[in-house]
């Protein structure tokens, strides 16, 4: 049988191999933008889905969303769209990404 003394470093051990690899994902936030401008987060992220010509989700450029209606969308997610915590977008990234689509002249479908 081990003694309990020596189970502790393995434990330590293990929670370390958890905790710090999380810990560095979620803190990423808190530094500056993730993204260099809002524009390569639209041209390799959102756009995948929401340039017009693409078609998947619905085009979002020129519509002046407000920061806290994109901001609410992309963490939790809507209908299709899937949730992006802020590990992975951090919110001045979302800020520029947002003033970015407003600048975008709006989306004029085509007539048929």
């Amino acid at each position: 049988m081990k003694s309990r003394s020596r189970m502790l470093p393995g434990r330590a051990a293990l929670g370390a191999a958890v905790v710090l690899p999380l810990a560095l994902m979620f803190g990423a936030g808190a530094q500056a933008a993730q993204w260099e401008n809002g524009q390569e987060l639209y041209d390799n992220l959102c756009g995948k889905c929401h340039k017009p010509e693409v078609g998947v989700g619905v085009p979002i450029q020129g519509r002046g969303l407000p920061f806290e209606y994109v901001k609410a969308i992309v963490r939790n997610g809507f209908r299709a769209m899937p949730a992006f915590p802020e590990a992975y977008i951090d919110d001045e990234s979302l800020a520029q990404v947002t003033e970015y689509i407003a600048s975008l002249p709006a989306h004029q479908p085509k007539q048929k």
